[in-house]
C-alpha cells in the first residue's frame, strides 16, 4: 500500500516531519494549532483567535480583526507505549515485550487568511490531519500481529468565509489529502522460521469541510463545524521477504472518518473567557483495511480494527493577565474507538484519555504574537487479547497475543502569529 510519492514537495516535507502518533482518538491528529494546545482544543470551533480557525471552523475567519492573518505552528510530541506480556505463547517461537514503541515527532501546521473585503475572506491551511507511527523491536512477542505501522495524511485546505450579517458567518473549504500507509509484521514460513511481510501503499483524494459562526451576543459565540469523510483507493505492494510468490502489487480501501463539533466561547468578564465543545467522530467508517491482489482482485489479507463512533468533550479558560500576556488552561476527555480487547491492535493500542493543558499568548507588538502550549495526556491502562491466524501453505499458525499497554504522551507547542 505505498508508492513513495514525490510530486508535491511541500506535502512530502510535512509528511516526513509529521511521523508521530495520533493523539486524538484513533489515528486522528488533534494538534492543528499551538494556541489550541494551551486549552486542550476546547471550544476550537468557536474560539476564532487566529488563522488556525481555518481548520476548526472556516467561518471563524470573519471574527478575526480586519486585515490578513498568518499563523505558523509546530508541536513536539513525546510518547511512550510499553507492552507487558500476560500469557502470550507462540508455537515454536520466543519473544519479549518489544521495548518502547513510542518516540519523538514534530507536527507542523500553517494557516493564512486573506481579506478580500469586510464581508469576504479567503484562507489556506496546510497540516497533517491523521497519522501514527508505532515500532517495537523485531523480537516483540506480538510481532506476528504487527510490530511496525506508519500512517501519514497531509491536508491542504483552501477555504472561504462570508459574513451574512452581524450575527451569522458561513465558511466552506475543500480538502486535498495525501495518505500513505506502511505496515510490517513477522510471518512464519516453516517450523521456527520466520520472515518479514510488508504492506505499503498511497493515494490522494478530496473532501470538504463547512462551518457556521453565530454571534449570539457581544460576549457569546456559538460555532458549528463539520469535516467530511475522505475515501482513499490505496495502491502499492505486498512484499514477503524471501518468498517471491507472495510478493505482488496490491490495492486497498481506507475511509477516514467525518466529524461534527459544536462549540461555545463566552467572555465572562473583561479578563476571563470560557470555552467548551462537544465533538463527534464517525470512526465506524474504519472497520478493516482489506487487501486485494491488484491483478486478480482476490482478497489476500485484511487488517481488522472494528472501530466504533466516538466523542470528546473539552472545557477551557483564557485569562488576560495584562496587555502583553494571556494565560490558558484546558481539560478534555477523549473516547477511544476500540470496542474490545480482542479488537485492540499492537500498532494502535488506543485507549480512553484525558488531556490536561496549560499555555500562554505573548503579544510582542500590535501586529505579532507568540503562543505556547503544553499538554500531558493521561491514558487509561488497557489490555489486548488479539488473535493471530496465518493459513499459508508453508506454516499454518495461530495464537493469541495477551498483554497490557501503558501509554503516556506530552505535547509542547509554539506558534507565531502575524497580522497586517
Amino acid at each position: 500500500m505505498h508508492k513513495r510519492f514525490t510530486p508535491r514537495i511541500l506535502a512530502a516535507a510535512l509528511a516526513a516531519l509529521a511521523s508521530g502518533g495520533a493523539w486524538a482518538s484513533g489515528f486522528a491528529l488533534q494538534n492543528q494549532t499551538g494556541s489550541g494546545n494551551g486549552n486542550a482544543f476546547a471550544g476550537a470551533a468557536a474560539a476564532a483567535e487566529d488563522a488556525g480557525t481555518i481548520f476548526f471552523n472556516p467561518a471563524g475567519m470573519m471574527n478575526l480583526s480586519p486585515g490578513h492573518h498568518l499563523s505558523v505552528a509546530g508541536t513536539i510530541l513525546v510518547r511512550s507505549i510499553e507492552f507487558t506480556n500476560k500469557g502470550t505463547t507462540v508455537p515454536t517461537f520466543t519473544g519479549d515485550n518489544g521495548g518502547d514503541a513510542g518516540g519523538v515527532a514534530l507536527i507542523p501546521a500553517g494557516y493564512f487568511s486573506y481579506a478580500l473585503s469586510p464581508n469576504l475572506r479567503l484562507g489556506l491551511g496546510i497540516s497533517p490531519t491523521f497519522g501514527n507511527v508505532t515500532e517495537y523491536d523485531q523480537s516483540f512477542i506480538g510481532r506476528f500481529s504487527g510490530y511496525y505501522a506508519d500512517l501519514k495524511q497531509i491536508n491542504i485546505n483552501p477555504s472561504v468565509a462570508w459574513k451574512v450579517n452581524e450575527t451569522v458567518s458561513l465558511g466552506f473549504g475543500l480538502n486535498w489529502a495525501k495518505n500513505e500507509v506502511e505496515f510490517r509484521l513477522k510471518t512464519p514460513i516453516g517450523v521456527a522460521t520466520q520472515t518479514t511481510a510488508i504492506l505499503e501503499g498511497d493515494d490522494d483524494a478530496w473532501g470538504w469541510n463547512a462551518g457556521v459562526m453565530f454571534n449570539l451576543s457581544q460576549n457569546t459565540r456559538l460555532g458549528l463545524a463539520y469535516r467530511s469523510k475522505i475515501k482513499f483507493d490505496l495502491e502499492g505492494n505486498q512484499i514477503v521477504v524471501g518468498v517471491p510468490t507472495q510478493s505482488f502489487a496490491i490495492r486497498s480501501r481506507l475511509e477516514t472518518p467525518d466529524s461534527f463539533s459544536i462549540a461555545v466561547s463566552h467572555q465572562l468578564n473583561e479578563r476571563t473567557q470560557l470555552l467548551a465543545d462537544y465533538t463527534w467522530t464517525g470512526w465506524s467508517s474504519v472497520k478493516s483495511l482489506p487487501v486485494y491482489h491488484a491483478s486478480s482482485g482476490v482478497q489476500v489479507n485484511s487488517l481488522s480494527y472494528n472501530f466504533d463512533d466516538t466523542y470528546r468533550v473539552g472545557f477551557g479558560v483564557n485569562y488576560q493577565w495584562n496587555d502583553a500576556w494571556k494565560l490558558r488552561f484546558g481539560i478534555a476527555y477523549d473516547k477511544t474507538p476500540v470496542q474490545s480487547d480482542a479488537d485492540r491492535t499492537m500498532t494502535l493500542p488506543d485507549a480512553d484519555r484525558t488531556w490536561l493543558s496549560f499555555g500562554a499568548k505573548w503579544k510582542t507588538s500590535k501586529q505579532s504574537s507568540w503562543d505556547f502550549g503544553y499538554t500531558h495526556i493521561f491514558f487509561k491502562d488497557v489490555s489486548t487479547t488479539r488473535q493471530v491466524t496465518y493459513t499459508g501453505a508453508q506454516a499454518p499458525f495461530s495464537h493469541t497475543v495477551r498483554g497490557s499497554f501503558e501509554t503516556t504522551a506530552d505535547l509542547l507547542s509554539v506558534q507565531y502569529n502575524h497580522g497586517f
